[in-house]
């Protein structure tokens, strides 16, 4: 984000920042809907809103998936509001681009886009607060102060609350975003201090929150089967079959399109429960048209990537130096083949959402990550103008990048419209884990030259991965051509090969990060151990003596930020004390989405092969303010805990153009009795505050691999971890 992000911004302005083409787009409101607002107080802005009792509800305009915004963005409107959060109650905002700008939830972004915009929002309503008392007492603003929510003037001993006074506030003008000072840190209140989830007491007591919850008067079910196949269309079915179900009120055949995050083809059934509905669908004996996805395979893509990086690349992504003279050169060099599959979102509430189409307008309760994109879809494959779609944000039951993509959205509007009558959408586990949009399978194949002092001189990387239909590399399958350690080593070289695929790819937790960092992790460990250096030291060689690399908003990389986390790492898990045979530790550093993060973790390896993690310690520079330390905890606890999880078990097969994998029994997640400790430290450093959604993640992997080469002496070069490999001869 750029500096002077808020030059000129007025009166009343909706802010914003992004780029014309393609760019991140952030807009809001500071004042809104102001004005009276019935029962519920007096509204300051689209934000704020204050009882006569002093109660403040704070809107929360960004979609909550476990994340833990619909707390951390109201704290900062809070901190610079100047109540006591105990004053607070939050609330899920709707779809409304046209009040809050852009809302979605992914990229760890919440809290960079926001830290600036929502305190001013805070801050404007606390001028409009004092500038109401101080008209009412005939002073100046200047000589009140505020605390807990009551406006105070020192030199006539009086006060109001925030309560009484906001009628009057509301009919005030916002105040010039250039005249609000916003308090210094070292004053905050609840900025800083952990504060559970606002939506914890309703969780853990099973109130309906999320989309599954969701209930709408004269709603009926429905079911929705498409093609193993991805994207096959409907040859035949059965629907007078399912009819005949009892309860089932109607089955019909949605001929669909072609793009896959969009409707695809498939087979509603709408009934008076879901249990109905699915009972009918077992009764269609669909015949699925061929498609050309049906060839393909896992096996056919690692022969195929084999194949690649036996022979030369399609093309070179970037070329620094002459590699092939400086390996020629090189005191020694190290090969290595690094792999990674598919692997899916496996949230535990499976995708749905609840439609109602009426008079030409259509209503929906999604539980969305992206809820515009979601509108646009919806609009453009019904016929129905934007502004005709109303979206409800429900609360997710997780996310991970795969409620980024609507594709469940548009099904239920689509059968809804032809129900005739409001529709909940249940997709079953199954359809969850065969219809997902999978973390991308890729292929590295790396040499890197090392000179008589153990340097990394020539580094060289042919990267196999998913290609689409325009010869461009899959969703999320992208590698950028300044990852790490480009820019740091003299001569290198990454060359690239597409494999085409058709089967849906797209974000998951950490996107690209999550696999990237395992294969560039894994082999910088491989070359510390070729060269006969402590892994940590051979890290801190390479990043150097250089500062912030390339250029903030594009391809920065902060070379000394990442010195520091891996310092304090090395100091709190007590690395390189010796450990009883069979136990390792192992080290990765990473950057991603802003954050700069050094993970080590112990580990143990039994006879059997069995790999158990004992600890994870993790160090994070996320800048210079931790919001919610209790959200920033849980969340760096648990992308931790999701990155050992794939790497310990899981994989997305496909066979004849589907997946293989359908249920948890397939797909094993992380269990708690296999739940190490996870010990987190933040070193706050001067830089603008980032998200923690995901940036954990990506080094737990190699960490733990490497932690196994140093407990067994043997290299996990492939995902996930075959404990076959690992047992004692």
């Amino acid at each position: 984000m750029a500096d002077g992000f808020l030059e000129n911004a007025s009166r009343r302005d909706v802010l914003r920042t992004g780029a014309a083409a393609g760019g991140l787009m952030l807009s809001f409101s500071l004042a809104g809907k102001a004005g009276a607002d019935g029962q519920a107080g007096a509204k300051l802005n689209a934000y704020v809103t204050i009882a006569p009792d002093g109660i403040v509800t704070i809107v929360s305009k960004n979609p909550e998936i476990g994340q833990g915004v619909k707390t951390s963005l109201p704290m900062m409107i809070a901190e610079e509001l100047d109540v006591d959060w105990a004053q607070v109650r939050t609330q899920q905002a709707d779809g409304d681009p046209a009040t809050y700008g852009r809302q979605f939830a992914g990229g760890s972004a919440a809290t960079p886009l926001h830290w600036d915009q929502l305190r001013q929002v805070g801050a404007a309503g606390r001028a409009m607060l004092v500038a109401a008392a101080a008209q009412g007492w005939g002073v100046e603003p200047a000589t009140c102060t505020t605390a807990s929510g009551v406006v105070f003037h020192k030199a006539s001993g009086r006060k109001a609350s925030y309560g009484s006074l906001a009628a009057k506030a509301a009919t005030l003008p916002a105040p010039d975003l250039k005249s609000l000072t916003l308090k210094d840190p070292k004053t905050y209140r609840i900025i800083g201090t952990p504060h559970a989830q606002v939506d914890t007491p309703a969780i853990v007591t099973g109130k309906p929150l999320f989309g599954i919850d969701v209930h709408v008067p004269g709603m009926l079910y429905a079911t929705f089967e498409k093609a193993p196949v991805f994207g096959a269309g409907v040859a035949s079915a059965d629907l007078a079959a399912a009819q005949g179900v009892k309860g089932v009120r109607k089955a019909f055949v949605v001929k669909g399109g072609a793009e896959l995050d969009g409707l695809l083809p498939g087979v509603a059934v709408v009934a008076d429960s879901w249990w109905q509905a699915r009972k009918g669908r077992e009764k269609l004996n669909i015949q699925w048209a061929d498609h050309p996805t049906g060839k393909q395979s896992t096996e056919a893509y690692e022969a195929a990537a084999a194949a690649f990086a036996a022979g030369a690349p399609q093309r070179t992504e970037r070329q620094d130096g002459d590699v092939e003279a400086a390996l020629k050169a090189a005191a020694k060099t190290v090969s290595a083949s690094y792999a990674y599959p598919f692997i899916a979102h496996a949230s535990l509430e499976p995708q749905n959402c609840t439609a109602q189409f009426k008079d030409g307008k259509l209503e929906i309760w999604a539980p969305t990550q992206n809820p515009e994109p979601g509108r646009q879809l919806v609009a453009k494959t019904l016929g129905i103008a934007p502004e005709n779609i109303a979206i409800h944000m429900i609360r997710c039951g997780g996310g991970f990048g795969r409620r980024l993509s609507n594709d469940y959205m548009v099904e239920a509007a689509w059968i809804a419209r032809e129900a005739g009558a409001p529709v909940k959408l249940l997709w079953t586990r199954e359809d969850d884990f065969r219809h997902d949009f999978y973390r991308p399978a890729g292929w590295h194949n790396f040499t890197a030259g090392l000179d008589a002092a153990g340097n990394v001189t020539a580094w060289r990387n042919h990267f196999v991965t998913l290609g689409d239909a325009t010869g461009q590399p899959a969703r999320s399958a992208r590698m950028a051509a300044w990852e790490f350690p480009a820019r740091f080593v003299p001569n290198y070289r990454y060359d690239l090969s597409l494999v085409p695929s058709g089967v849906p790819t797209g974000p998951l937790r950490a996107p690209g990060s999550n696999a990237l960092a395992f294969v560039m992790q894994s082999f910088i460990d491989e070359l510390a151990h070729a060269a006969g250096q402590d892994p940590i030291d051979f890290q801190l060689k390479l990043l150097g003596d250089q500062g912030l690399v390339g250029t903030l908003g594009k391809d920065a990389y902060d070379a000394g930020r990442m010195r520091g986390v891996l310092k304090r790492v090395r100091e709190t898990s007590g690395w390189g004390k010796t450990l009883p045979k069979g136990q390792g530790m192992g080290v990765a550093c990473y950057f991603s989405h802003l954050g700069y993060f050094a993970e080590v973790v112990a580990a143990s390896v039994a006879a059997d092969g069995s790999v158990k993690v004992d600890k994870v310690w993790v160090v994070a520079d996320v800048g210079r303010q931790i919001v919610n330390p209790s959200g920033a905890m849980n969340q760096v606890q648990g992308a931790v805990l999701d990155g050992l999880s794939a790497a310990l078990g899981q994989a997305v097969t496909i066979e004849a153009g589907r997946a293989v994998q359908s249920n948890f029994d397939s797909y094993p997640l992380l269990r708690m009795a296999d739940a190490p400790p996870v010990a987190v430290e933040f070193l706050i450093t001067d830089h603008p505050p980032t998200g923690l959604g995901e940036p954990a993640l990506p080094p737990v992997l190699p960490a733990l691999t490497n932690a196994i080469f140093a407990a067994t002496g043997k290299r996990i070069r492939r995902l996930p971890i075959d404990t076959g490999l690992l047992k004692s001869a």
